[in-house]
């Protein structure tokens, strides 16, 4: 009997150690996310080394790898990418090109973990199917570029059994681009990259409204590609946003009403910035993609902006990058879409590893 408590204790002893070992890790990894979260020093200040007496060192985005390569003469050029819960990644395919003459229509696809391909969705020749989300309850909607087809122009949704309902009908001069879903699920917002309007519809369907249109969201007309508001993601109560041709990164609050609150810009400088991710639900990091190659402005890069603006390369074309053109993040995995502009055409999906401690390194421009 004896023996047998004092088996017992020692087995309650490891235990114990065990589970203090356990939240020893997690009080640790907290502690270094939640220094991610708040906010980076600001570059001027400190600009890597050390912080807080810790060193933190190598890249903050590591183990890059294609995940799998696309046909540019099919149509196949990766532009939007979701994140979803069960592993795989949901991809809007433009589906035009100047290689293949508008004879290929778009897709929307998604690939498994496992890298198996299924088209879920499609447009017609000369449409390109751009943003993609889903929502909170599993809703895939998507984006669908029809210029100057007022009857197919808008945004669409599937439903329960594949079929493509169109839920937002907007104007055949329109350029529905990114989009994104309030944390309620209830209502539906459109970055419209040709008029710099962000429109707002009832996930259910109806009649899409302005819901903020200001000088900030224009694209710029002498511009070879002028795109305007583009990438859209809502996040901690506010609608982010990307100007490709401005370079700008735009926060606006939603108020209680529902309506848009002041537009701050978060950061600048970034020619050609295309869609972007957070490094978690509760994080200001931002990983956005800078898509140069696609009009010949600036470099190809993804680069991490802290919240307080000061930003820098985490990947480049000597990464592979080819027209990288959004991000998404699961965990510490790092997705990004190349669309393959450039010669010789090389679409595909990367996948990364988030370096978070090195994150802690600051920003520099």
């Amino acid at each position: 009997m004896q023996q047998q408590h004092q088996h017992t204790a020692r087995r309650s002893a490891l235990g114990a150690q065990r589970l203090l070992k356990k939240k020893v890790a997690i009080a640790l990894a907290v502690t270094a996310t939640a220094a991610v979260l708040a906010s980076a020093p600001s570059a001027s200040a400190w600009t890597g080394g050390s912080y807080g007496g810790h060193s933190y060192g190598g890249s903050v985005v590591t183990d890059v790898q294609t995940a799998a390569r696309f046909d540019f003469a099919a149509g196949e050029i990766p532009e939007n990418i979701t994140a979803n819960p069960d592993g795989s990644v949901t991809l809007s395919m433009l589906g035009s090109c100047a290689v293949c003459q508008r004879t290929h229509g778009p897709e929307l696809m998604r690939v498994s973990a496992s890298g198996e391909r299924t088209v879920i969705a499609t447009g017609q020749v000369g449409e390109a199917i751009s943003g993609n989300a889903r929502g909170s309850d599993g809703t895939v909607y998507y984006a669908l570029w029809a210029p100057g087809n007022a009857d197919r122009n808008g945004v669409y949704k599937l439903l329960g059994d594949g079929t493509p309902q169109r839920v937002a009908a907007l104007p055949a001069d329109s350029g529905p681009n990114g989009l994104a879903v309030d944390a309620a699920g209830r209502t539906l917002y459109i970055a419209d990259s040709l008029k710099g309007i962000i429109w707002s519809v009832p996930v259910a369907g109806g009649s899409a409204t302005p819901w903020l249109t200001d000088a900030a969201l224009a694209p710029v007309p002498t511009e070879a590609l002028p795109i305007g508001a583009n990438g859209l993601r809502f996040h901690n109560g506010a609608l982010w946003i990307s100007n490709f041709n401005k370079g700008t990164l735009l926060r606006v609050p939603i108020t209680p009403a529902g309506a848009p609150g002041p537009i701050r810009q978060v950061a600048g400088g970034l020619p050609n910035i295309d869609d972007l991710s957070f490094l978690t639900p509760f994080s200001d990091v931002v990983f956005a993609a800078q898509n140069g190659s696609s009009s010949d402005n600036g470099p190809d890069r993804v680069v991490v902006i802290y919240p307080n603006g000061t930003y820098k390369p985490v990947l480049t074309s000597a990464d592979g990058l080819a027209s990288p053109s959004a991000t998404a993040v699961r965990g510490d995995r790092l997705y990004i879409t190349d669309g393959g502009v450039p010669d010789p055409h090389d679409p595909k999906l990367q996948t990364a590893r988030i370096n978070f401690p090195a994150l802690l390194a600051g920003a520099t421009h």
